[in-house]
């Protein structure tokens, strides 16, 4: 294991701390952060969402706000706005939550639609522009969005240009009964939360960033990730396949497993593991295949199995 490999390794030890049980987990958060994307964490209430993030955030040092979304937060709120001084006789930018390295955006389809647009450039960009100016925003930088199950009251579904830009997207999951029993124990006299401390320089995750995309990726690699998105592009259960972002993405993911792993190189079983967490919540499935219980995780399983032949690298 080399060095960026530990120091990997060292933030998810140092998050297991704190989150109980879900290595897999904050695997998928630390691979989206090593490629530069934003996670979308849909779950019930109470198994660690915001945890997850606070976590991280207080494991690299990095600056962390959380916004919590609300049906009255405004897109200004986001983003920011400029004020006149009438002091200097200029307007001046206020700087919104989203000024910040890590992003909590919690409980993101509580709030309005104009204002989960003002997401869109920030998410795509890492930039903010308010009356025609445009302010970078600091790196490493990445939103982590939660959001409750759609079938809750009082909630926004995402529009799926939004649901695209969010690099992966993945759910946490009840913990086991032991995994329970340790988390009862950890919180017996304090949050571990509160006791959690820096492990990491978050400027190291910019040279990783970088090294990541010195992975070597195969031309047969590369027929094969879009071979299994083309395929979901066709699919009799669905309205909508992933888009060509989608196929970035899962290229990049498989370069960012590969790396976590210790190869310079990217395998078949990297584009797999990486393909569900990347694609799933860009397909739109028919109703009447949702009335047959039919899930984007099984129809991209399906397509991986059956429908694209895993290429032989020599």
């Amino acid at each position: 294991m080399n060095t960026s490999q530990e120091f990997l390794e060292k933030i998810i030890e140092n998050v297991e701390k704190v989150i109980v049980g879900k290595r897999d987990v904050i695997e998928l958060t630390i691979i989206a952060l090593i490629c530069n994307g934003h996670v979308l964490i849909e779950d019930v209430p109470g198994v660690g969402k915001t945890s997850l993030v606070s976590a991280l955030a207080k494991s690299l040092n990095a600056s962390f706000k959380r916004i919590q979304f609300t049906p009255d937060v405004l897109p200004s709120d986001i983003t920011g706005f400029s004020i006149y001084n009438q002091k200097t006789g200029e307007f001046e930018f206020k700087p919104g939550a989203i000024m910040s390295q890590i992003i909590l955006a919690d409980e993101i389809n509580r709030t309005s639609p104009k204002t989960q647009a003002s997401l869109l450039e920030v998410m795509e960009e890492n930039q903010v522009t308010v009356d025609g100016v445009t302010y970078p925003l600091p790196k490493p930088f990445m939103v982590l969005a939660t959001q409750n199950p759609v079938e809750y009251l009082g909630t926004y579904p995402l529009p799926e240009a939004e649901l695209d830009r969010f690099f992966m997207k993945f759910s946490i999951g009840y913990p086991t009964n032991y995994e329970e029993e340790r988390i009862l124990k950890n919180f017996q006299k304090e949050n571990p939360l509160e006791e959690l401390r820096t492990v990491a320089d978050y400027n190291e995750i910019l040279e990783i960033q970088r090294q990541v995309k010195e992975v070597y990726v195969d031309p047969l690699i590369i027929s094969y990730i879009v071979n299994i998105v083309n395929e979901t592009r066709r699919h009799p259960d669905l309205i909508l396949g992933a888009s060509p972002r989608g196929s970035l993405s899962l290229f990049k993911a498989a370069q960012g497993w590969a790396f976590y792993k210790g190869r310079n190189y990217v395998i078949p079983d990297d584009v797999i593991k990486m393909a569900i967490p990347v694609l799933s919540h860009r397909l739109i499935i028919k109703q009447e295949a949702k009335l047959r219980n039919v899930f984007a995780e099984a129809i991209i399983e399906s397509i991986i199995k059956n429908k694209v032949r895993v290429p032989i690298i020599k």
